[in-house]
């Protein structure tokens, strides 16, 4: 047994709160921990922060933190089933997911070999859409803390999975963050739903099956479920999992501009209401059109009209000219945004209707009348678009010409000579005759018992009509239009629809519903576009099939209060997952005890091999005296710190002579122990502690190297590529940095005893002062 390991202290940090996770990133020298708060911090190597995400909530915990494989963007779970996607470069929150249950953990699978998934699959589609549709302008009415059109909805980098494991036992799988891939219920395998926690699930290598480390009933299982659609239509679900991802895109950006429409508008209900709406909002029902028609047609005004004509020409003007400005924005916000957001859409869901037609390996991802269904509904939201631009172009003329009118009306009543510039056509005439007409529309639900109901007990009257501007308004709001368009019975196409109603039941035509508003219409095209990714769901989520079960050991029976809160266990179960390339495996280091764990390597090369490591803490019959520390130590945390080797927390147990525990860092050798491992065929189910022998860590040569701590360690976070470890000592308030891999040199053994020299003095004077405290309260 090596006495130390190769490992120097750079630094350490009293925290101003508890910190409950922690993860370091596997490229980049930024760590990020989760506090008690529910804050996520993300900092470097030299203790600067770089950005600090506040809690989504009161009372919200982190339950889980991972960075994306040599990426800056981090997943954190949290208490209340939020999952955020945080990108530590932007310092912004680029999406997130909300589920109805708690979070037990999420994170990043290794990224998925593109070139070695595409052998079946050839795609030269990629980004083609960058070829043919202009780039969306960006909206600058929106707030710039939101996402601007740039930031992505997705992870960026190399195609993975997102995986969320929920504290039920659900399991989800998100490809680019965006494409649900599947879900699986683990209490539907166990024997034992009442006495049942999940404390990891991992993909395996190759993204075909699935690891469930769980507890069912008294035994502590690992599950193994294969899956084939996963394993032959991978290359086919990167493709639709990115044309998923734009079109969640182009769904944000239809929202956002959804937003902008409606504070443009309510621009133009502002503009509006001045002196024209209060002094409609004067009059009875009715009499304003009349009014204003009777000076029209016959140039009399009465005395309340008369009264309202006593702005100037420049005051009209200043008003005509505010509304136009405002309704000209309305105007390009449809035009451009919408309706390009509108065309991009319609793209996409071609391509994937195309997809649904190659159904040798999209016949289990893409039902093709369902994206077919989808692409008539974008169409329809499309024509909608073009309908509400055709409302606003009418009103924007039609209001033109009205406060064209007020004013030539004004200098009329005035007696100042009216010029010639501003005489209207007979066409004109004639749309301002309508549009004055149309000012105040007749009530649809009046009657004749209306009659019947006496003024006192009769309803108030609606809310005024500004002009009837509600010609554009009804289309932004969740309703049916009061004010259907006009069908145009000279355009042809009207004519061949009205003559021949099987048109309106054909599919390859794309419907027309003159009834629904812009909004309607938007979450009608939204709900179709969420039917198309209802398959992939729902086919990867049958073919969840259970191959092997292995029991890795016994647990004791839950109690009640465990059952209620999961943090707070009796028995110690932790667990580090790695995938080693080189040879084929995937790695599980679990521990089945406070003093006992095991180390499982799964083949993936096709011949069910398994081979398993026990390790124990305490000594063997056979081992050499010890320091009297290490006959009495227990598992606080571990992690795989890269293929050969697993870095292990432990500390002594506690007693009344020894009131504190000693902690130690443990770099244990897997190359040095795989000579003690045994090794198994995989079965249905497989029972490895009547199959397997337990070592004893000091007996393995050169297996592992200890280092004594300062303080109650509590926590630990590695990283092999980084040559980091970091450690949560005095209840989770303080955090050490170490060097890994150091040169043994003199310099640096003096320096680094010394270092825990002065840690030391601190932490006695620390536990001293604690001591005294107690003893006075």
């Amino acid at each position: 047994m090596a006495q130390s390991s190769s490992m120097k202290l750079i630094g350490a940090r009293n925290m101003s709160c508890v910190v409950e996770r922690m993860e370091w990133n596997n490229k980049m020298d930024l760590i990020a921990y989760g506090t008690e708060k529910g804050e996520v911090i993300i900092q470097r190597l030299n203790w600067q922060k770089i950005v600090t995400f506040p809690t989504p909530g009161e009372d919200v915990r982190v339950r889980s933190l991972s960075w994306q494989m040599d990426e800056t963007l981090l997943a954190v779970g949290y208490s209340n089933g939020k999952v955020a996607l945080l990108d530590a470069e932007s310092e912004t929150i680029i999406s997130g997911l909300i589920y109805d249950d708690d979070i037990k953990k999420v994170y990043f699978s290794k990224a998925i070999n593109c070139q070695e998934k595409l052998e079946s699959y050839t795609s030269n589609a990629k980004d083609k859409h960058k070829r043919f549709l202009p780039k969306l302008q960006p909206l600058t009415n929106i707030d710039p803390c939101l996402k601007s059109l740039d930031q992505k909805s997705f992870p960026k980098g190399s195609p993975c999975f997102l995986v969320v494991i929920m504290r039920s036992g659900k399991v989800h799988l998100l490809l680019l963050g965006a494409l649900q891939a599947g879900s699986i219920d683990l209490t539907q395998h166990i024997l034992h739903p009442e006495q049942f926690e999940v404390y990891d699930v991992r993909l395996n290598g190759d993204f075909n099956a699935i690891y469930a480390l769980l507890r069912d009933g008294q035994q502590l299982k690992l599950l193994h479920f294969h899956n084939h659609v996963l394993q032959e239509c991978m290359s086919p679900m990167l493709e639709l999992a990115a044309h998923c991802a734009h079109i969640l895109e182009t769904k944000n950006y239809i929202n956002d501009t959804q937003q902008c429409l409606t504070e443009a508008w309510e621009t133009v209900q502002l503009e509006m209401d001045n002196k024209l709406t209060k002094y409609a909002n004067s009059q009875t029902y009715g009499m304003i059109s009349a009014n204003y028609l009777e000076l029209f047609v016959f140039g009399y005004a009465t005395l309340e009209v008369e009264e309202f004509l006593t702005l100037t020409e420049k005051g009209f003007k200043k008003i005509a000219n505010s509304v136009e400005l405002s309704l000209n924005n309305l105007k390009s916000l449809v035009f451009k945004q919408l309706n390009g957001a509108a065309v991009n859409m319609f793209y996409f869901l071609n391509t994937i209707a195309g997809f649904g037609r190659i159904s040798h390996f999209f016949e289990a991802l893409i039902s093709p009348d369902v994206a077919n269904e989808a692409m008539r509904a974008c169409g329809a939201f499309l024509l909608k678009v073009h309908e509400l631009q055709r409302t606003i172009d009418t009103l924007v003329y039609d209001m033109k010409l009205f406060h064209s009118w007020m004013v030539i009306t004004t200098i009329r009543l005035s007696h100042q000579e009216i010029p010639d510039i501003k005489v209207f056509t007979e066409e004109e005439n004639q749309a301002l005759a309508e549009f004055i007409c149309s000012m105040e529309p007749e009530l649809e639900n009046e009657d004749d018992e209306d009659e019947s109901v006496p003024e006192a007990s009769a309803s108030p009257l609606p809310q005024r009509s500004k002009f009837n501007l509600e010609r554009v308004g009804q289309y932004l709001e969740n309703s049916y239009l009061t004010q259907p368009q006009q069908v145009d019975t000279k355009q042809l196409w009207e004519q061949m629809i009205a003559e021949n109603e099987c048109f309106a039941d054909c599919n390859l035509f794309v419907p027309h519903d003159k009834k629904l508003s812009l909004i309607q219409q938007r979450e009608k095209m939204f709900n179709a576009i969420d039917a198309v990714f209802h398959k992939p769901t729902e086919s990867i989520s049958a073919s969840f099939k259970l191959s092997n079960a292995i029991i890795c050991g016994e647990l004791p029976p839950m109690m009640t209060e465990q059952l209620d809160d999961q943090d707070e266990s009796v028995d110690f179960v932790t667990c580090s997952y790695h995938v080693y390339e080189a040879a084929k495996c995937d790695m599980l280091a679990l521990t089945i005890s406070w003093q006992e764990a095991m180390v499982l390597e799964l083949s993936r090369s096709g011949d069910c091999l398994l081979r398993c490591t026990r390790v124990q803490l305490q000594p063997g019959p056979f081992t050499q005296q010890l320091h009297e520390d290490y006959y009495n130590l227990r598992f606080v945390d571990l992690q795989f710190y890269n293929e050969s080797s697993l870095s292990m927390l432990a500390q002594t147990s506690t007693s009344a002579s020894s009131p504190r525990p000693h902690s130690y860092f443990v770099q244990f050798s897997l190359s040095a122990a795989r000579n003690q491992c045994t090794q198994h065929q995989l079965a249905p189910l497989m029972k490895l502690t009547d199959a397997t022998v337990t070592h004893s860590i000091h007996d393995i040569a050169d297996g592992a190297a200890f280092k004594g701590l300062d303080g109650v360690c509590e926590m630990l976070a590695v990283s092999g590529s980084r040559k980091v470890a970091t450690v949560l000592s005095d209840r989770k308030r303080k955090m050490t940095i170490y060097e890994m891999e150091i040169e043994e040199e003199e310099d640096d053994t003096e320096m680094s005893q010394a270092s825990f020299l002065e840690i030391s003095k601190e932490s006695v004077l620390a536990g001293a002062s604690e001591s005294e405290e107690k003893a006075e309260s």
